[in-house]
């Protein structure tokens, strides 16, 4: 059986880390496996570069801005969805590609930002060979949206989009969705998976996929990579106080709106004034960060920006009292996966595939939607933990019986199997 990976890229985000851990998890499998992406960013000698040259990568910006432009300019209602929204309206054809052609199944993941546009996906579908499409939101059942927040447009039929300057019933979202509509009658040949046991419910209430196979898988990580390393040579090593109690918080953007930030300064400021008091306690953060002041936490802070080393991604991880990430839209975020498996307890709200990492006061604290004054208390309550060992225990534990590499390239396997036969 041979498989072809699908992604914009093989590094940098949620969707890249989780289907190259997918690949590793397939190759340790012993499936032949190769990683079709735009552009190669990492040395892994089965990922295949489609913008392997100076025009194809020229086109590759060209169509990246050719998408995002006019969204930013003419559609989008305000800064803050500038790129949650995509209209997969420019990319390059890969149905020519020899690992595509070579392949027996079709696994797509995340193909936005320039790389393929609807045509281009229907054009595979029209190969005729099976496809797996891993969701890693909401797009695939959408009219171009990634979450739809509080909005059920996708139920139905997409229009009156809350992300537009011009909301309308024949608006950029009612477009999307009908050419995802037409798309769709290319092929019936298509298992979706999605990542959380949550977003497949989600999808399975939408009307585009409607007929087609749903199921959860969740992504798989290198738990020999991702393991608790000593906690007081961590702090030494990365030169932080060996007495203070360590929150961290990490995101491939921090900026990102999904991801809470607003929430985690209310919460230590509700740390500060209500729970701590003579308690040294120190923030880590690392992930890109353009605009966020880090001066005006409550706490010293340790600003690492981006962390592209998983071994020091670990280490951190190792070195933190807890972790916490206030999304207040997530799917199954690598981190919380990441801090678990390294023994380190999460706080975060009670949302999207979160509750399906977090046992809540086992391995971690789930805090009310959108209640930083419950996420400082989740917050203090692992902090002055009197059951830190079991803590750790129990989030290690969590990874071991449930997000293995082992066990998930077999469920996914049992999916490819299924489409063959």
């Amino acid at each position: 059986m041979k498989v072809a990976l699908i992604n914009t890229s093989d590094a940098g985000g949620g969707a890249p880390v989780a289907s190259m851990r997918l690949l590793k998890a397939l190759e340790s499998a012993g499936v032949d496996v190769k990683f079709v992406t735009q552009q190669k960013k990492t040395e892994e000698a089965a990922v295949t570069e489609v913008s392997n040259g100076l025009f194809s990568r020229l086109k590759a910006k060209f169509d990246f801005l050719y998408e995002r432009l006019p969204f930013i300019f003419f559609y989008a209602k305000n800064k803050s969805v500038r790129f949650a929204f995509s209209t997969a309206n420019a990319g390059t054809s890969i149905a020519d590609n020899a690992a595509i052609l070579d392949a027996d199944i079709l696994h797509l993941h995340w193909t936005n930002s320039g790389f393929l546009s609807i045509a281009d996906l229907k054009e595979l579908l029209k190969l005729g060979k099976p496809i797996v499409w891993t969701l890693h939101d909401m797009w695939t059942f959408t009219g171009g949206c990634h979450y739809a927040g509080t909005c059920d447009h996708f139920m139905n039929q997409c229009g009156h989009c809350y992300f537009l300057t011009h909301p309308g019933p024949d608006d950029l979202s009612n477009k999307g969705w009908l050419r995802k509509a037409d798309m769709y009658t290319a092929s019936k040949n298509i298992a979706f998976v999605t990542c959380s046991s949550w977003l497949a419910d989600v999808a399975r209430k939408s009307s585009l996929l409607k007929g087609f196979s749903i199921q959860s898988i969740p992504n798989p990580i290198d738990t020999e990579v991702y393991a608790p390393k000593d906690k007081l040579a961590m702090r030494q090593k990365w030169k932080v106080s060996i007495n203070a109690k360590i929150i961290l918080f990490g995101a491939a953007n921090i900026n990102d709106r999904r991801k809470g930030i607003t929430y985690l300064v209310n919460a230590l400021e509700h740390l500060k004034r209500d729970y701590v008091s003579s308690t040294p306690i120190e923030v880590m953060i690392f992930g890109k960060n353009k605009h966020f002041d880090v001066t005006q936490l409550p706490f010293p802070v340790h600003s690492l920006n981006m962390i592209s080393s998983q071994q020091d991604l670990a280490e951190l991880y190792s070195l933190a009292d807890v972790y916490v990430l206030p999304s207040v839209e997530d799917n199954l975020p690598n981190t919380v996966m990441e801090a678990l498996s390294c023994g380190t307890p999460v706080v975060a709200f009670n949302t999207g595939g979160l509750p399906e990492m977090i046992v809540h006061q086992k391995n971690g604290y789930l805090a009310k939607f959108e209640s930083s004054a419950d996420l400082a208390k989740g917050i203090y309550e692992i902090l002055m933990s009197n059951h830190a060992p079991e803590l750790s225990l129990q989030a290690r534990n969590k990874v071991l019986n449930s997000f293995t590499a082992h066990k998930v390239s077999h469920q996914y396997l049992e999916v490819y199997q299924s489409l063959i036969l």
